[in-house]
């Protein structure tokens, strides 16, 4: 039964019944806000007349409340989208997905968080957009340079660089960055100026953020919002998708970014004097195609030396609030077989051997996981391990700046000049759709089909 109270102003005049449903208790066993309402009354009606009605409008607001189709017009999106992330979090949604989401959310609610779901316009998330774009959006990308000698301080007041880092629950590389004169966090500067005992400002100098966001990262928070209202929609709080009529920045496609076959010869002559461990990490980014989560998520059991093949179906992750784990790849054809060339095979068999003495040689300390690529104790590696040492190892040889995905984009290109046709480079590559992969790779498709041409006039065209 629906809770029916009058509502007066200072003369005592009824201007209004608010109606109460009640939603009972969640999952967890905590009591739900209530389903409200507000029926306003007209000055002419009598309190007889006002009454009813407002039990008629009760009525068939508690039956659409039951019936799930009506709308709570005290809820505001940030309530709303709170709810969507944990709806989605409790169905299955990666934990990354959630963490990314979580972390637009950080500049979504300042904007509209207080706005309900109801007075949610277009033009509020076209302000939201526009600000976005603007100069000094980028969160978090203030930085801070000290501009005494933190060093000689760090002596005089009988300090050390890990004591600091223990204390302030700082990372210790970062303490070591500050006292060393490199931009770091504003956050991490204030830690190392209260260890010290003198104030930020004092010791460093702050360097303001003035960049903008991308579109594409722009378009990220419109997707968020627009996944908020679908649901709200579909529950009958909101009658339509308001993202929908939103304008969007142009978002400008970027051509990837591969090495030409004379670069990744160059990169694998030189990886020839690198420890067998990167050596082959390095050689399967580029010969797989694969992710770098993928490649550490690799485990032995997966690895056919028979038939010459991995399978991947595991991924190696970080997140700031569980640290290091293990998650399915991207997508459900992500899980795939991939095939591996003779030579691959024969590096992964002799880095085998080499781990295995390794861990012999280690004894308690290793802890066997079954990872092929691991750390020291065993365990998986952190994937920007990986990232960090591509970017020392290239500037160490002075080779073009490396990333995983460069090695990505490289083995896509390689196949499509080699006229490998979309369906095959998908599978390889694990895109949930071919029509992805021949977007990200249209000029690369379109070089190909030059160089094709080039190929016929050679055989049918050339004079005898």
């Amino acid at each position: 039964m629906a809770n029916i109270q009058e509502r007066r102003d200072k003369s005592g005049r009824r201007i209004c019944y608010s109606i109460r449903v009640h939603r009972g208790r969640g999952a967890e066993g905590k009591q739900l806000k209530p389903y409200t309402a507000t029926f306003e009354v007209k000055p002419t009606w009598t309190e007889k007349s006002a009454r009813k009605k407002a039990e008629a409008f009760a009525a068939t607001f508690e039956k659409e409340c039951r019936e799930g189709v009506t709308s709570d017009s005290r809820q505001t999106f940030r309530d709303y989208c709170e709810y969507v992330l944990e709806l989605k979090e409790s169905r299955g949604v990666k934990h990354s997905t959630i963490v990314r989401y979580k972390e637009l959310t950080d500049r979504i609610f300042p904007a509209m968080g207080h706005i309900k779901l109801k007075d949610l316009r277009a033009d509020h998330l076209n302000s939201l957009y526009t600000a976005l774009g603007k100069e000094g959006a980028e969160k978090g990308s203030d930085k801070a340079v000290c501009k005494l000698d933190l060093a000689s301080l760090l002596k005089d007041k009988g300090l050390t660089r890990a004591g600091i880092a223990n204390t302030s629950e700082l990372p210790l590389g970062a303490v070591c960055a500050a006292i060393k004169g490199k931009p770091v966090g504003v956050d991490i500067a204030g830690g190392v100026a209260n260890a010290l005992g003198v104030k930020l400002d004092k010791a460093f100098s702050i360097q303001k953020n003035q960049r903008s966001l991308s579109a594409k990262t722009v378009v990220e928070h419109h997707r968020l919002i627009s996944t908020v209202l679908e649901q709200a929609s579909k529950e009958g709080l909101v009658p339509f998708n308001v993202a929908g009529k939103a304008t969007l920045p142009k978002v400008e496609k970027k051509e990837v970014n591969y090495f030409q076959p004379e670069q990744v010869a160059a990169i694998r002559e030189t990886l020839e004097t690198e420890p067998i461990k990167w050596r082959t990490i390095t050689h399967l980014l580029l010969i797989t195609g694969a992710r770098r989560g993928e490649i550490l998520g690799l485990k032995w059991d997966k690895v056919d030396f028979e038939a010459e093949h991995i399978h991947i179906c595991n991924s190696v992750l970080y997140s700031a609030d569980i640290g290091i784990y293990e998650s399915t790849p991207k997508t459900a054809t992500s899980n795939r077989y991939v095939s591996l060339p003779r030579e691959t095979m024969e590096m992964l068999r002799e880095y085998r051997i080499w781990q295995n003495t390794e861990r012999l040689r280690l004894g308690t300390y290793y802890e066997n996981q079954g990872f092929v690529f691991t750390q020291d104790n065993g365990c998986p590696m952190h994937p920007d391990s990986v990232t960090d040492w591509l970017a020392k190892f290239s500037k160490r040889h002075g080779l073009p700046h490396i990333t995983t995905h460069a090695f990505r984009h490289t083995m896509a290109s390689m196949l499509y000049f080699n006229g490998v046709d979309s369906v095959s480079i998908s599978k390889r590559l694990g895109h949930a759709q071919v029509s992805t992969t021949a977007n990200i790779y249209a000029h690369v498709m379109e070089e190909a089909d030059e160089r094709n041409a080039d190929i016929l006039a050679e055989v049918f065209l050339k004079k005898a």
